[in-house]
């Protein structure tokens, strides 16, 4: 998760301790702040709002204001917990082929967890006091807001991962700064993930480093392009052509690269203008 290698300097030293925990730093900021989570942060908001509105789960016999602090507050928290289980488990886009699955191992990796919260927390408003025998009848409950939570943002953030051009007089992206010497200063067309290696797609021809395709997007901010499949970002600008084979997009792009679109995203990237 931490530095880059080029494919000709695989040998040299590991990147320092301090290097890599910047890179983690700066990939757990983009995960809570991106404009995904925040997206995600307004649903779960909103889905607070609603639960407090209708006194979910006996919650109507106390006022209003409780019932908006209580169900807000803990769509909120677990939002946040939500976004570090989907960052742990789907990051690449592994979701992608296994959505069911990926849904699945989700809500129970939030609910285990999350239920002791919700009983803390609940026991602490309404019962004035901690009682551990009823610690099991949270577990239901919470996993079914949690599944019914899951399902709301995973439809409304079924999106391809976006970077957006910066604005002028800008710095370059950060990821820029990390390219091979030789590859420094050509114009970047795609980004490919190959196991633990990206392989770069650029004006001066390609190489791998090290690095998670996650980390490398979060790092591509400043440069208009998308996710198009679980395994590529790709620049729109080096895009020249798209086609269509058994039933899957194909980005043709500049070099004569072509990029796969994964059904999941060619919708919303159809709409993009993106072909």
């Amino acid at each position: 998760m931490g530095g880059l290698v080029s494919q000709s300097s695989l040998r040299q030293s590991p990147p320092s301790l301090r290097e890599r925990l910047g890179d983690a730093i700066h990939a757990s900021r983009t995960a809570l702040f991106g404009r995904d989570a925040l997206r995600g942060y307004l649903v779960s908001g909103g889905a607070g709002v609603f639960l407090a509105l209708i006194g979910a789960l006996g919650s109507h016999q106390v006022p209003m204001l409780t019932r908006l602090a209580y169900w807000v507050g803990l769509c909120l928290a677990g939002a946040v917990v939500g976004t570090f289980v989907t960052q742990l488990i789907g990051r690449e886009g592994r979701a992608d082929n296994h959505p069911w699955l990926y849904g699945v191992m989700t809500v129970v990796l939030i609910t285990l967890p999350f239920t002791g919260v919700v009983w803390f927390v609940s026991e602490m408003l309404f019962a004035r006091g901690l009682r551990v025998e009823v610690l099991p009848r949270y577990l239901l409950p919470v996993g079914i807001v949690t599944a019914a939570m899951t399902a709301l943002n995973f439809l409304v953030q079924r999106r391809p991962i976006e970077t957006h051009a910066a604005p002028k007089d800008a710095p370059a992206p950060r990821f820029l700064d990390r390219l091979p010497p030789k590859l420094r200063g050509a114009e970047l067309y795609a980004v490919e993930a190959e196991d633990h290696y990206l392989r770069l797609h650029t004006a001066r021809g390609q190489d791998l480093i090290l690095m998670r395709l996650s980390d490398a997007i979060a790092e591509l901010e400043g440069i208009e392009g998308a996710q198009t499949h679980r395994s590529w970002w790709v620049a729109k600008s080096a895009v020249e052509d798209a086609r269509r084979g058994d039933g899957r997009a194909v980005l043709s792009l500049k070099g004569g690269v072509e990029a796969p679109v994964s059904r999941a995203y060619a919708k919303a990237l159809r709409e993009a203008g993106w072909f």
